[in-house]
């Protein structure tokens, strides 16, 4: 016994022995958030936090296979940048040996942590990440959101039906895939009710900058009947007063990164009476939505925007795949691989933005909403667009 205990000290010391024994010796499971504490957009982090705490203090322990575990969740800070996402997803996944991940929310970091995520066989659910590129071919990689090729066409009928534009224009982005991917689908999906050129100004910035007033005044010279712009709550402030800086009175349409944050904080009466396309509605909730929606306002003092909903059904159904495994056998990468496949075979998850089954590509088919910023300042639903 003595030359056994020996030998693996020999071993550890010499770094020969990787410790498996630290997840199956283990009655924790660890879940990995890599969201925004810090950087542009520091409520987008605060928020998907919100949620993940509200949860764990809700269910701090999971029955799996007959065995309880303790939930523990990590924080790692992205900074809302791509490459500081890529160190958090790294160093959950090979440092902090997390069973799986929630996050990153914006697809600008959603897409290249998945990759990370996919190559590193971990499962992985971005609540908020509509681009495309998040889960394609990468079959470890989920989402718990409507995609852009959805939200464009549903923001382009809408101006189209609703606000009778027959003339856009458009301001993103360029540097960032969320916007510059919205952008372009809106811009598809409104030139092909309308015809090619229907889109009149198509124009575009990058992250950071703060002077739109070239951009503004070629839309006001484009005659445009409408202004999409897809960006962020911190940015939507900046955009609107040098749209009315410039003399541009038409309505204004944003998508559902506008829903996130303290938009009306920042923005307050400029940004009455605009639209935009989002995840959930607050305002009229009814059900476990009332019921969330309740829980977190007494807890955090505010109404959850669609980042913190979406966060707590991503962390809701990731839980329920590892229960779906059976039992996890400490082996990690095996156990990651069962969470994986049971995520993939669930169907109708009674979320509280809407029933979540994935497709094979990993993504949710799932309704849109439409809110209008009402005189109060609030959400106040105008419809729901299925697909």
């Amino acid at each position: 016994m003595r030359k056994g205990r020996l030998l693996i000290a020999v071993l550890l010391c010499a770094g020969l022995v990787i410790s498996p024994s630290v997840w199956a010796a283990s009655d924790v499971i660890n879940i990995g958030f890599p969201i925004p504490l810090t950087g542009d957009n520091p409520d987008v982090g605060a928020s998907s936090k919100n949620a993940a705490e509200m949860y764990l203090k809700k269910f701090p322990t999971v029955d799996v296979g007959g065995k309880t575990y303790k939930l523990n969740f990590i924080y790692e800070d992205n900074e809302f940048k791509a490459e500081s996402a890529v160190k958090a997803l790294t160093k959950l996944i090979t440092e902090e040996e997390v069973l799986a991940i929630i996050g990153p929310q914006a697809s600008a970091q959603a897409v290249p942590a998945g990759e990370i995520a996919n190559n590193n066989a971990t499962p992985m659910i971005s609540p908020w990440s509509t681009n495309p590129n998040t889960t394609l071919n990468r079959p470890y990689v989920f989402r718990g959101c409507f995609l852009d090729p959805f939200q464009g066409p549903v923001a382009a009928n809408f101006v189209t039906e609703e606000l009778g534009a027959k003339k856009a224009a458009v301001l993103y982005d360029i540097a960032s895939d969320y916007p510059k991917g919205l952008a372009e689908f809106f811009k598809q999906a409104f030139e092909k009710i309308h015809g090619p050129g229907s889109v009149v100004a198509f124009e575009s910035f990058t992250t950071g900058d703060k002077d739109f007033s070239a951009q503004m005044a070629n839309i006001v010279a484009s005659g445009a009947d409408v202004l999409f712009t897809p960006q962020y709550y911190s940015e939507v402030p900046l955009i609107v007063r040098a749209a009315k800086e410039n003399g541009f009175t038409k309505p204004i349409m944003g998508s559902d990164s506008w829903g996130s944050g303290d938009l009306m904080g920042l923005c307050g009466d400029d940004c009455k009476g605009f639209y935009f396309s989002t995840h959930y509605a607050a305002a009229g909730a009814k059900g476990a939505t009332k019921e969330f929606i309740d829980e977190y306002t007494a807890a955090y003092g505010k109404t959850p925007d669609d980042v913190a909903a979406l966060t707590w059904d991503s962390l809701g159904i990731m839980i329920q795949a590892i229960q779906n495994t059976g039992g996890l056998s400490g082996n990690i990468k095996a156990d990651r691989t069962k969470v994986k496949d049971a995520l993939a075979a669930i169907k109708d998850y009674p979320g509280i933005t809407g029933k979540m089954t994935f497709t094979p590509e990993g993504d949710p088919i799932k309704c849109a909403v439409v809110v209008k910023i009402n005189e109060e300042g609030k959400f106040a639903f105008h419809e729901s667009v299925c697909p």
